[in-house]
């Protein structure tokens, strides 16, 4: 591992060891010259490959021929911004930091600045990081209405840091927290460094999209059900590590109750509903469009279900709000009914009233008729009985 570079007589000494420290004397007839060398060695837990929210431990070890110096350590991540680190071990010989936890974007090269003033040291220590993980939020939530078609992304990083084959991963779905899981497809890295996806369910109705960006997990729902709601967890495998995000589908529909056109005078009941809970400071809103305030009625904070009874036609429009911001609206519109539509209810209801009304005379009639029978019976009864007595009364004598 040592050479001498001619002309100037330059010792070079290839792959560096801690125990190469020392002092290090050129001489050259009467004359020497003694330089020292302080050597220091900077590993990375994970060998620098980390999967998001991890936390990642840097160890600092130092050799010189001297005593060990009190090292200052600063460290700037990739956008050059001061990281604030926790020292864990500080025995001049070894120093163990640990960072703060990881997201994709601080994938880069980081560095590690070393600084002492006696002896007078001043160095730049560059090392890469690299995070895999997902360009998601930590919790998106997506909005859908009922028959309609959603497409569920999750972006990750692979391609941008050049990440090798070696993780593998998979999409589940469920209801809500704490159901039974459901996977729905798995994919893993090639060699090519491509993602390769294969489905999983059969009984779940779901698309794998064939055009998307690189490094994109993708479903494609053709046709929303109302219980198709619930959380879809993205998960990433590493070397039995786990990283995971999660979208939230939130399905919206709206009825009436009778369905169909509004006869004059009549009221109707529309429902709005979202499937699950809906999250804090949201909630539903019923309104007429072009209408006036009293056709506006708020559901309570986080309530999933809306009913208002209407007696007026028109547009009605309900919509989710969350924090002032409408998320999705759906509309259903209440159309009059024709006039001899009205002239046939209203017949109707002549019509059954004087029916009941004569249906009423013929029982009280019948009743009057049955009860006169009845009296006539008895009536007869009673003679037959009268003339029986005084033909007994005869004989007697």
């Amino acid at each position: 591992r040592f050479d001498i570079k001619a002309p100037h007589k330059q010792l070079q000494v290839r792959n560096l060891k801690l125990s190469d420290a020392g002092i290090y004397t050129c001489e050259y007839g009467s004359r020497k010259v003694r330089i020292s060398l302080h050597i220091f060695k900077l590993t990375l837990s994970m060998d620098g490959h980390f999967l998001q929210n991890e936390v990642p431990e840097l160890i600092l070890m130092q050799n010189s021929p001297g005593p060990l110096p009190d090292l200052n350590i600063t460290l700037f991540d990739s956008n050059n911004n001061r990281v604030t680190a926790e020292l864990q071990n500080k025995n001049r010989q070894k120093y163990i930091v640990s960072l703060k936890k990881l997201e994709p974007v601080d994938s880069g090269t980081w560095v590690c600045q070393v600084r002492s003033d006696s002896p007078l040291i001043n160095q730049n220590i560059y090392f890469a990081v690299k995070v895999l993980g997902f360009q998601n939020p930590d919790l998106e939530r997506k909005y859908a209405a009922v028959d309609s078609t959603v497409i569920l992304s999750w972006h990750l990083n692979s391609q941008k840091i050049k990440w090798k084959e070696g993780f593998t991963g998979q999409l589940n779905w469920k209801q809500q927290e704490g159901a039974n899981a459901h996977e729905l497809l798995d994919f893993n890295v090639t060699a090519q460094e491509q993602l390769h996806e294969t489905k999983k369910s059969r009984s779940f109705l779901f698309e794998i999209s064939e055009r998307k960006p690189e490094s994109t997990i993708e479903v494609k729902l053709p046709k929303v059900h109302f219980n198709h709601s619930g959380q879809y967890q993205c998960q990433l495998e590493y070397q039995g590590r786990h990283a995971q995000s999660k979208i939230e589908l939130v399905v919206m529909k709206v009825s009436a109750n009778p369905a169909g056109p509004l006869p004059r005078g009549a009221n109707m009941t529309l429902t709005c509903q979202v499937s699950g809970l809906l999250p804090p400071g949201a909630y539903l809103r019923w309104e007429r469009v072009n209408g006036t305030e009293m056709d506006v009625k708020n559901s309570k904070h986080q309530e999933a279900k809306l009913e208002v009874n209407i007696s007026a036609t028109g547009l009605w429009s309900c919509h989710l709000i969350e924090d002032s911001d409408r998320k999705i609206s759906l509309h259903y519109y209440v159309e009059e009914a024709p006039v001899w539509i009205n002239y046939v209810i209203i017949g109707a209801s002549v019509g059954g009233s004087l029916l009941a009304f004569a249906l009423g005379c013929l029982c009280i009639i019948s009743g009057i008729s049955w009860q006169r029978r009845r009296q006539r019976a008895k009536r007869m009864a009673q003679a037959r009985q009268y003339l029986l007595e005084n033909k007994t009364c005869q004989c007697q004598q």
